[in-house]
């Protein structure tokens, strides 16, 4: 049995109605498999807006993406959007993409350059016959069936772009080409995300802009994906952590408290959606999403149990 709330919604502490939404990757293993699926069971009761399933250049990463959206599809109450990219594809290969996403009854795709295929601070080059970047990507997905369509937006601005400016002009480009709803690269800083959010209103942006939001399992690891996004980490954050290397239990328990700390300021100054990059762990996340008021609440029986 699956406790589902029956509104996504929730109230917390008076501040309004709460949306939530969570990124995957998928799985490479058997092991890893397991994982991402204990996660998303884990996940599933407090009915997020969304979740969305990450999309390599690599045609085994691809097939794997779309494998996982499919068992999303047949055996959860969950909607999927899948993660969509220009790399290393025609048009016609990722328009066939597209089109089958539909056919299966994906109805949300995340559209996105993607980083070069020879990884991150690699030049990126167009693929010849391609789509050219995520506006030309979004363009081509409205084109072919009416998905909703989110995209990506940079509150330090993305590592190759010459300023913010520069990204809100691309922002511009893909919401007149479809987009909808723009989500953020993680920070720490609740202050560059306030200061981006402005600049983006003064431009006359009036789409959603969700914070994206990656809790700290493993301060390294999210150090490394900072690096190479351009994400300032703040030096009280690494004081944060420091020592606790082999000290996992009080280092999961920090790393609670700082998410808890930004979710709360964030909220605090009326944000209320979020986009959590789980990295295919729950209990962080999870906890974040009690202290936002996000319960389980009504029992309802998943697609597997009503088949049997």
């Amino acid at each position: 049995m699956i406790l589902v709330a029956p509104d996504r919604k929730s109230r917390f502490l008076g501040h309004g109605d709460i949306d939530v939404s969570f990124e995957f990757f998928p799985p490479r293993t058997a092991a890893m498999e397991e994982t991402l699926w204990r996660s998303i069971r884990r996940l599933e009761p407090l009915n997020p807006t969304f979740i969305s399933v990450t999309y390599g250049a690599g045609g085994s990463t691809r097939e794997r993406t779309h494998a996982t959206i499919a068992r999303v599809l047949k055996e959860t109450q969950l909607k999927p959007a899948a993660h969509l990219t220009c790399v290393d594809a025609t048009r016609e290969e990722v328009d066939a993409v597209i089109r089958d996403y539909w056919d299966i009854g994906v109805r949300h795709i995340v559209a996105l350059r993607g980083d070069p295929a020879g990884g991150v601070g690699a030049r990126y080059t167009p693929t010849p016959g391609g789509y050219v970047n995520a506006a030309d990507l979004t363009r081509g997905i409205k084109a072919i069936a009416p998905f909703e369509v989110s995209v990506a937006c940079y509150p330090e601005k993305h590592p190759e772009s010459p300023s913010v400016d520069a990204d809100i002009d691309m922002l511009w480009a893909k919401i007149d080409a479809g987009a909808t709803r723009a989500i953020s690269q993680f920070f720490f800083d609740n202050e560059v995300f306030f200061r981006y959010l402005d600049r983006v209103r003064d431009r006359g942006i009036t789409i959603p802009i969700v914070p994206g939001l990656i809790p700290i399992h493993n301060f390294k690891q999210v150090g490394g994906f900072a690096e190479k996004s351009g994400t300032h980490v703040p030096d009280w954050l690494g004081h944060r952590f420091e020592g606790l290397e082999n000290d996992q239990e009080t280092r999961y328990l920090v790393a609670a408290a700082v998410a808890a700390e930004q979710v709360m300021g964030l909220v605090d100054r009326g944000i209320t959606e979020f986009h959590f990059y789980t990295l295919n762990r729950a209990d962080l996340v999870y906890a974040i999403c009690h202290l936002l008021g996000l319960r389980p609440v009504t029992p309802a029986v998943s697609k597997v149990e009503a088949a049997q």
